[in-house]
């Protein structure tokens, strides 16, 4: 794949002289790199961006029509054409879209405040008391900690309705289990590194599970089936068992 930085004028500074876009350029090379995927596509590298934030921008743009795809992961967004015809200048609209700092600390990437999704959840799961342990508090602290952290949808992936959520706290970020379990059913909230997962139901899963909930994020007959959508904001809520 062919990398191109987005802060092209930082290479040329050892040629001509610097001009003043040319800090804002080097500071966007920090932040992102295009890289293209095939003949349609571009990766863009998130150093240190979001990627749902810097997906819900490009959508929001009017050039947007022009794409079949966005699809953020963990640290990448990937932006697919409807046709290879203009890649160059799908590239210069994603720098320049980095270049105005979309997707950073303090961009929400939308004028639309993001929806909020409550999940109530029986803090109950069969990894509650091991989590509890290795972080060094009481089974409800880390009920009341993952409660109470701000958690939002960064990508889908794995298995149809299988949200990645962000914004676990640092005191419940663990490694993912080393024996995978075989089959998680529905409904298991389980988290693992600096994420949180609602399993759909009939998938493996080497996360740790804390509890379970009666909420369907995922259900084939709904419309849309998806009941979460990338950049919304969830809250899980406590409730008896």
């Amino acid at each position: 794949m062919t990398d191109i930085s987005t802060a092209a004028a930082s290479t040329a500074a050892t040629t001509a002289p610097a001009s003043p876009a040319a800090p804002a350029a080097a500071a966007a090379a920090d932040r992102a790199v295009l890289r293209r995927a095939g003949d349609r596509g571009w990766l863009i590298d998130c150093r240190a961006l979001r990627p749902a934030q810097l997906a819900t921008a490009i959508r929001e743009r009017r050039w947007a029509r022009e794409l079949r795809e966005v699809v953020p992961a963990a640290r990448t967004v990937l932006v697919v054409a409807e046709d290879g015809a203009g890649m160059d200048r799908l590239a210069a609209r994603l720098r320049a879209l980095l270049d105005e700092g979309a997707g950073g600390p303090g961009r929400a990437g939308s004028a639309a405040a993001p929806r909020t999704v409550v999940i109530p959840v029986r803090y109950d799961g069969p990894d509650l008391a091991a989590v509890a342990e290795r972080a060094g508090v009481s089974p409800e602290e880390v009920a009341r900690l993952h409660t109470e952290a701000e958690h939002t949808v960064a990508f889908f992936g794995f298995a149809p309705g299988f949200a990645y959520l962000d914004g676990l706290p640092e005191p419940l970020r663990l490694p993912r289990l080393t024996s995978p379990r075989a089959r998680v059913p529905a409904g298991v909230v389980a988290i693992a590194g600096n994420q949180s997962v609602v399993y759909p139901g009939g998938t493996p899963g080497g996360w740790h599970q804390i509890g379970t909930t009666t909420t369907r994020l995922w259900d084939v007959t709904a419309e849309p089936p998806n009941r979460l959508s990338v950049g919304d904001r969830v809250v899980f809520r406590a409730v008896g068992s």
